[in-house]
């Protein structure tokens, strides 16, 4: 009988998890991760830049939209909010106030002024509609920062 009361006395289980396996994986991603890293070539985003023009247009289209989504189309440069158009005749009245060119001189060009608190959405959608009609120069008038 003495088997087994020293059955009793046996190992016992472990119940704490071994770190010692996952830091050795770990040391090694690092390594890996610190080798490959030289290796790797920076992306290069080319932003759009904000520059003024020599001359700005003699004579341009000005598609306005206000922060409720209203859109407005004016000859530049003429004062009042402008006439307002709805998203299907803001092609045909800008074409009408874009007219025939000049000898030697382009369609005049189209620059879309919408409010900052506009959705984007909206913007791109009048831009979409003015390309695909075949409107040339479409423009966004911006503030230059202060």
């Amino acid at each position: 009988m003495p088997a087994l009361a020293s059955r009793g006395k046996g190992r016992r289980t472990m119940n704490d998890i071994n770190m010692v396996p996952f830091i050795d994986v770990m040391l090694v991603l690092l390594i890996i991760f610190m080798v490959t890293a030289p290796m790797l070539a920076p992306s290069q985003i080319e932003l759009p830049s904000v520059g003024k023009s020599a001359a700005p247009p003699k004579r341009f289209v000005e598609v306005l939209i206000d922060k409720e989504g209203r859109t407005a189309v004016k000859e530049g440069g003429s004062p009042g909010p402008g006439e307002p158009v709805t998203a299907a005749n803001l092609v045909g009245r800008v074409q009408a106030l874009q007219g025939t060119p000049a000898a030697g001189e382009g369609p005049a060009p189209v620059i879309i002024s919408a409010d900052k608190a506009v959705q984007y959405e909206v913007v791109v959608q009048a831009m979409n509609a003015l390309q695909v009609a075949g409107v040339a120069r479409v423009g966004l008038s911006v503030q230059p920062g202060r």
